[in-house]
């Protein structure tokens, strides 16, 4: 079931257990857009079946906020334009060039070019694998562009961020509304969680630009500008405390600082940000 975001925006939800990311519906007089296709095409399937119990123009464009395969494994399924950054495209080559076959996944598992858990969704959700070949995006832009959608207008930036190196956010700006895809997250090393301090500032200038009211999340539910400034207050404070690679220095820090110990988002921050400390000296 899609939730309702506004009159033109839905959202249909995350689902952990499918490894299966938030994906989002806009819809102008003329046309509709999507973001994100699925990380299968039993998951893009189910997301065209809720889009077609709704009265809202064709899907013609389908915007991917980042080459991460839960995010776009689905794409093949949409009769539609494709749209990603250049970076975006880079990234998204060597999955066009793969075998989706059993013995090709099991390679990409042994080469660490996979999870087991990817593997595994794929082969369950994923028909015709061994003639399965994933479709090139259709339009590759540099840094922004805007889509009209007919008295509806999607912003397209790339932006720094502290997920990856090739995100992008789709606002609109009618309903104040940013579809933020994975950016607002860290990322996982060799196991180790963890978050780039030097990318955390300049991703939250690149968002906080945008006059925004609700933000979609890739694996979260829908949160208002309030919780979204909860969440970058708390990434910032565990960020400000965290000078070396010591966990017990920057709780020490942090409480120096803010005349109180860290909450429990805060600990899990900081020591995501104590683990990038520890990456990059290894």
């Amino acid at each position: 079931m899609l939730n309702k975001v506004s009159d033109s925006i839905y959202y249909l939800s995350n689902q952990d257990d499918k490894e299966r990311p938030a994906l989002g519906l806009v819809s102008g007089e003329e046309a509709s857009l999507i973001i994100d296709c699925g990380n299968t095409p039993q998951h893009a399937k189910d997301f065209l079946a809720e889009i077609g119990r709704l009265d809202v123009p064709p899907v013609k464009y389908a915007v991917i906020t980042h080459a991460h395969w839960d995010h776009f494994m689905g794409m093949n399924e949409f009769d539609a334009t494709t749209v990603v950054n250049s970076r975006t495209d880079e990234l998204m080559q060597k999955w066009q060039s793969l075998s989706y076959n059993d013995s090709s996944l099991q390679k990409c598992v042994d080469k660490k070019e996979m999870s087991p858990q990817c593997m595994e969704i794929l082969q369950k959700e994923m028909p015709n694998r061994d003639s399965f070949k994933l479709n090139s995006p259709d339009v590759i832009f540099g840094n922004t562009v805007t889509i009209d959608l007919g008295n509806k207008k999607c912003v397209l930036e790339k932006i720094r961020s502290t997920h990856t190196d090739d995100s992008t956010i789709v606002y609109i700006p009618d309903d104040k509304v940013v579809f933020l895809g994975d950016c607002a997250y860290g990322k996982t090393t060799n196991g180790l969680f963890h978050i780039k301090q030097s990318l955390l500032e300049p991703m939250v200038q690149d968002i906080q630009k945008y006059d925004a009211e609700w933000f979609v999340l890739g694996h979260e539910s829908i949160c208002d500008s309030e919780e979204m400034d909860l969440y970058w207050k708390e990434l910032t404070a565990a960020s400000q405390a965290v000078e070396s690679a010591s966990l017990e220095e920057a709780e020490e820090n942090f409480k120096a600082k803010n005349n109180r110990g860290p909450n429990e988002n805060e600990l899990f921050f900081i020591q995501a940000f104590v683990n990038d400390r520890i990456i990059q000296s290894q």
